[in-house]
């Protein structure tokens, strides 16, 4: 059925979760329209490992998908949820930004108060322990309802990871907290402590379990995990501090992306440099599969001027100035959204089949995509319609 506005929400890969939205839990290897969502005006949509959100213009936030953890912001009925859900418990909050974890969720809102709700065993909602009877202190396993979170801090920008939380505040600082390293014996913290050395941020991503931020003067710092190189620092080494990522230190970078176990960063010239985890051909270097420790430029995307670049468990997805799509990496799920279920290094358009929407009067014309994201087997985008 042709969108009943302008704007729609696509998705495809694989529905195993409900993570597409569409009612069913089935695969679709190409876009396709989110009809659930064409009565709003959606801004924003995140794609996490197995669920997925959208934020409209009016500042509501709807999710679907897994929710046994209570990662939908609901108490689950049901394991999954196949048809996006307003999320009440913030009616009446305006959120901005919003960002998905391994199994918890983190929104912000336009006072730069932040929201946590979801997994919480390693404290990465940001609850304090409660004292139970004996004296010991335990921390909620889950956390269905979203409340409140790093009270103290007045944020800009959300960004989680498998089970640690990062926020950048508005006077440019970085605060993390959860269990930042794939699980071991390392203590949990729920309270946000600040990371040192990382002045005047102007933007945050977090991957599995490493970070990277983008710093207003252009540096991009990285830390966590780097068993694949994906800190971009030459070497597979963790850090437990911030390093700067040498390698891109001559270009004007505006966008930054992490993975599961990947990164990307995108220049002011439309340029994307890649790095980490190669597997499936991830990074978008053809038929070179291995894993790179430092940033190399995708160069089967030099001829595309591209304005964002987003980054799933096995593939990566970048959207180009005049509202195309390009996928490439792990294939099957329909991931690509390119009808194939094919994996290749190599950046594939992804087709937009939408007949025309009901709003317009002319069958000439084109939808154009303005916004991407990429999830753990799956891919969600906002597109628009342009009578030609």
């Amino acid at each position: 059925a042709p969108p009943s506005r302008s704007v729609a929400v696509l998705a495809w890969g694989s529905g195993e979760d409900g993570q597409l939205g569409m009612g069913r839990c089935d695969e679709k290897d190409w876009a396709r329209c989110i009809g659930a969502l064409d009565a709003y005006a959606v801004s924003a949509v995140v794609a996490g490992s197995r669920n997925s959100l959208a934020i409209c213009d009016d500042g509501s936030l709807f999710t679907w998908g897994w929710n046994q953890r209570g990662t939908l912001g609901h108490p689950p009925e049901t394991k999954t949820e196949s048809s996006p859900a307003h999320v009440d418990a913030l009616i009446g909050v305006k959120i901005v930004q919003a960002a998905i974890g391994g199994w918890h969720c983190l929104a912000v809102d336009d006072k730069g108060r932040a929201y946590a709700w979801g997994g919480n065993e390693y404290g990465q909602c940001g609850e304090e322990p409660e004292r139970k009877e004996d004296g010991t202190r335990a921390l909620r396993r889950d956390i269905p309802i979203p409340q409140r979170c790093a009270l103290k801090l007045k944020v800009r920008q959300v960004a989680a990871g498998g089970t640690h939380s990062v926020v950048l505040t508005q006077e440019g600082h970085v605060w993390t907290w959860g269990q930042p390293w794939p699980p071991g014996d390392i203590k949990k913290i729920s309270t946000p402590v600040r990371v040192q050395g990382l002045e005047q941020v102007s933007m945050i991503a977090v991957g599995a379990f490493h970070n990277l931020a983008l710093s207003v003067d252009g540096i991009l710092w990285a830390w966590g995990n780097n068993e694949y190189g994906q800190l971009g620092i030459g070497d597979t080494q963790p850090r437990s501090q911030p390093i700067r990522v040498e390698g891109l230190s001559n270009l004007s970078l505006v966008d930054i992306a992490a993975g599961g176990w990947h990164s990307a960063a995108l220049t002011k010239e439309g340029e994307v440099y890649a790095w980490g985890r190669g597997e499936h051909g991830r990074l978008g270097f053809g038929d070179d599969k291995s894993s790179h420790m430092v940033p190399l430029k995708v160069q089967l995307l030099a001829g595309e001027d591209i304005v964002q670049v987003s980054c799933g468990g096995t593939h990566s997805v970048v959207l180009t100035s005049d509202g195309r799509i390009f996928s490439y990496g792990r294939g099957d799920h329909g991931r690509l959204g390119d009808g194939r279920e094919v994996t290749t290094g190599h950046p594939m358009e992804v087709p937009i089949n939408l007949p025309p929407p009901k709003t317009s009067t002319s069958s000439e014309g084109l939808w154009q995509a303005n916004y991407v994201a990429c999830g753990g087997r799956h891919t969600l985008a906002i597109v628009t319609w342009t009578d030609m």
